[in-house]
């Protein structure tokens, strides 16, 4: 999977899943559970995660969203999940 973003902030998560879903471009939000394990602190990120397939058109819309300040630095291996 393509990591997209990374943010604790509930609000922009929503964005992007609206954004991705609109596209028609299925994304993944990983480590959303983690809450439970880090007492609700906001330490650990939330990623947005989407298929490698789409990683370049999905990155095209945020970007026309305004959002490129968000998004994770281009890594053509990127396979986290």
């Amino acid at each position: 999977m393509h990591d997209l973003i990374r943010t604790n902030d509930p609000v922009l998560i929503s964005f992007v899943e609206s954004l991705m879903r609109d596209a028609g471009i299925g994304c993944m939000v990983a480590d959303s559970g983690m809450s439970i394990l880090e007492g609700s602190v906001g330490v650990i990120p939330r990623r947005i995660l989407v298929d490698p397939a789409m990683a370049a058109q999905a990155r095209r819309i945020l970007i026309d969203a305004g959002l490129e300040e968000e998004l994770r630095p281009w890594n053509d291996r990127d396979t986290s999940a």
